[in-house]
């Protein structure tokens, strides 16, 4: 059919509906020829329109009658040349880097690859068209009422961040009506809402959400791309988690998550991945950065641009070091935070996004430009401080303004928890906000994102209960996912009963938790710890879109005390601005005496010296964290005042006589949680002066008759239509 064109606009770039058509506009500075494409509902091509205008490399047009709804692709010619890195091929059907919806799936038995793979020669041009196996951008209306939609703003430092999967948390919750189980409509859901509130995070953080590929050889294997780190579309929320179609229905339903989620309390943060794209190698298909301009958008090597710089394992790493590359990635942050009202964002691998040409430079222009950005200056802002690439573990080296995922704190928790040779002076380090890594350049100890687990590695539940990964299903052998150690070996001495060993199991993991929310920082829970989750031992479940990795609401006694218990200890976490400091620790002098915001101490009740903190079987410490006199004053400018704690260790698998310290305010200790408790462990026992610490196990004290944190309200459970 024919399209009447007039000259449009160059910016913004994407497709822009109007009362008169649609404005399109494709960023390419080596191309000369840029077309866009149209589909009906059936995937067919009804037409097509050459982008007559060229502005600063920006193509662009209005194309009138063109309206919300309309499926389209862009095919865009120029050299091939790939020893250049110049790869263009016209009958390559390319999805908009721009697109905010994206329609249909990747077919990798369709000619999506720019050469003939027949021969597995890249340099070989592949002329068949890629169009039927082609997903494809959507025209999208942006319209929607947000109403009084506000931002829960959080600060940082009183967060409790859940990482969650859209899918695998709703896709099996009976609470859930079965048609929008799995989607974000089903993280949406009155149940599933009111789980995160029962449970008492302030946020959920969501792994990939941006569109995504299933890998072929994924497919090939019966399997997929369950966790979502090979993006295609930066502005396109996933249509696979969508109840509401994909021509533009699922842009409108994450909205509607995200408004639900606000009116609960709850922010969003979203797990971006910046770093690489699903477009692979020089032996990759050809979908849509690649064939728009692939020497722009992509890091080739200096002297051989035919191949691709690769700092993250996949393949290829995005070029940030170019304007365009970098405003690409600054328009579809600013994106999410104005047109979809996220908090926040989670960074993968993000000192990939650091390096200017092959250092990590923590003042890269990625930065620069976010800290001048008046828009995400004020959102959350985390990163994966490290990639694969030659000096890429970068924890402790992100500028202000940032928080880091603190891979210190989760090593160095599990091995003091396993029992491992000196870590006690690194575990002090870790329990009070990491001073050593985030105090001496402008930060403050909600730098720290503290996790025990994550998406990628064991559940917490396999943690104490495998020594090794078991990774089978994936079908490579299980050489794949990294060998994390178990939180503890129990050796050929140990229990052989399953009672006895599911007792200390249960154990460890209110270790674990205990000391993931009584360290200062902020806490990440991975969503399923709570009620250990379990994925049989497989620790790179990323390909695994099913039961293994799925969230089972079927809770047992044992998990329900469990979830029960994660609860009551974010709710003590919250109630204390002790537990959650705005600052570092510190010693003042007030009134001409020196005034301790901290002591540590030996079971013997004296404080430990210094030259104690090195003992190679040292595994038993106290903590003493005074709350009369903060360092962080109330709103209205008062001295801010807590009660005080104190928080015993002991990771020997023995029991220890801990005599207790005097308390800094005069009045008597009472205990608030004992791990070791398995029917009670928030009973309050009124202790002696020794106090027997049992092996493997925390104790919190506090100075005041504070009642013990309540337990969630149970609730009937029924299903809402």
């Amino acid at each position: 059919m024919p399209y009447t064109l007039l000259p449009g606009r160059p910016y913004p770039l994407g497709a822009n509906p109007s009362s008169k058509g649609t404005n399109f506009a494709l960023y390419s500075e080596n191309a000369t020829k840029v077309t866009v494409c149209f589909f009906d509902d059936s995937g067919q091509q009804t037409g097509c329109v050459e982008l007559t205008e060229h502005t600063a490399f920006v193509w662009h047009g209005l194309v009138l009658g063109i309206q919300p709804g309309q499926v389209y692709g862009y095919r865009v010619e120029g050299p091939w040349e790939p020893e250049r890195g110049l790869r263009f091929n016209a009958s390559k059907l390319l999805v908009d880097p721009y697109a905010e919806a994206i329609t249909g799936v990747v077919d990798w038995k369709q000619p999506i690859f720019p050469y003939k793979v027949e021969t597995g020669n890249d340099l070989e041009k592949c002329d068949k068209d890629s169009a039927p196996g082609m997903p494809k951008s959507v025209v999208v209306d942006r319209r929607f009422d947000w109403g009084d939609d506000c931002p829960p703003e959080t600060p940082l430092a009183d967060s409790i961040i859940y990482e969650v999967h859209v899918k695998g948390y709703s896709i099996k919750n009976p609470m859930v009506p079965e048609e929008i189980r799995g989607t974000y409509a089903g993280l949406a859901h009155e149940s599933s809402i009111n789980y995160l509130k029962k449970l008492g995070v302030t946020a959920v953080e969501l792994l990939p959400i941006h569109h995504f590929i299933d890998d072929g050889h994924l497919l090939d294997e019966g399997l997929s791309n369950y966790w979502g780190y090979n993006t295609l579309g930066y502005f396109a929320p996933m249509a696979r988690y969508s109840s509401s179609g994909d021509k533009g229905g699922q842009v409108r339903e994450f909205k509607e998550m995200v408004k639900a989620l606000h009116q609960a309390g709850i922010e969003v943060i979203l797990d971006v991945v910046y770093n690489h794209t699903c477009e692979g190698n020089h032996l990759g298909p050809m979908l849509s950065m690649k064939g728009v301009d692939n020497t722009t958008y992509y890091r080739t090597v200096p002297g051989d641009p035919r191949h691709y710089m690769d700092y993250t394992g996949t393949g290829n790493t995005l070029n940030v070091y170019h304007p365009q590359v970098l405003k690409l990635l600054m328009d579809s942050l600013r994106y999410w935070v104005t047109d979809m009202h996220v908090d926040g964002f989670r960074f993968d691998l993000a000192a990939t996004l650091a390096r200017e040409l092959h250092d990590v430079n923590k003042l890269s222009a990625f930065f620069d430009t976010i800290h001048q950005d008046p828009i995400l200056a004020d959102v959350k802002l985390i990163a994966e401080p490290w990639d694969v690439g030659e000096g890429g573990y970068q924890v402790g080296q992100f500028p202000v303004l940032w928080a880091e995922w603190n891979g210190k704190y989760r090593d160095t928790v599990r091995r003091f928890w396993k029992g491992d040779e000196g870590q006690l002076s690194d575990f002090a380090y870790r329990l009070t906000g990491s001073s050593d890594l985030y105090q001496y350049d402008g930060r403050k100890p909600y730098a720290s994102i503290n996790f025990i687990t994550a998406h990628d590695g064991f559940t917490l539940c396999d943690l104490v209960s495998y020594n090794d990964k078991h990774n089978e299903a994936n079908k490579e052998n299980n050489q794949d996912g990294t060998n994390d150690n178990a939180s503890w070996n129990m050796g050929a001495e140990g229990p052989t009963d399953d009672e006895t060993i599911n007792r200390m199991r249960e154990q460890q993991t209110r270790n674990f938790l205990a000391t993931l929310f009584l360290s200062q920082g902020v806490p990440m829970l991975t969503g399923g710890d709570e009620v250990a989750r379990s994925q049989r031992g497989n620790n790179n479940a990323f390909c695994q879109d099913n039961e293994l990795a799925w969230y089972d609401w079927i809770l047992d006694p044992p998990r329900k005390r469990l979830m029960e218990y994660t609860a009551q200890l974010i709710q003590l976490r919250k109630a204390h601005p002790n537990l959650h400091r705005r600052k570092f620790f510190q010693d003042r002098e007030v009134k001409g005496s020196v005034v301790r915001d901290i002591a540590w101490y030996n079971p013997d009740g004296n404080e430990i010296p210094g030259e104690a903190w090195n003992q190679p079987y040292a595994r038993t410490l106290g903590l003493m964290l005074n709350g009369k006199t903060m360092n962080t004053p109330n709103d209205d400018g008062t001295p801010m005042m807590d009660d005080s704690f104190l928080i015993l260790v002991n990771a020997a698998p023995e029991g220890v006589d801990f005599t207790l310290p005097p308390q800094p305010n005069g009045n008597p200790w009472r205990i608030l949680l004992d791990t070791q408790n398995v029917d009670d462990p928030f009973a309050q026992p009124q202790p002696t002066q020794k106090l027997i610490i049992g092996g493997r196990s925390l104790v919190l004290l506090s100075d005041s008759a504070h009642p013990a944190p309540e337990k969630p309200a149970a609730k009937k459970r029924a299903a809402k239509k």
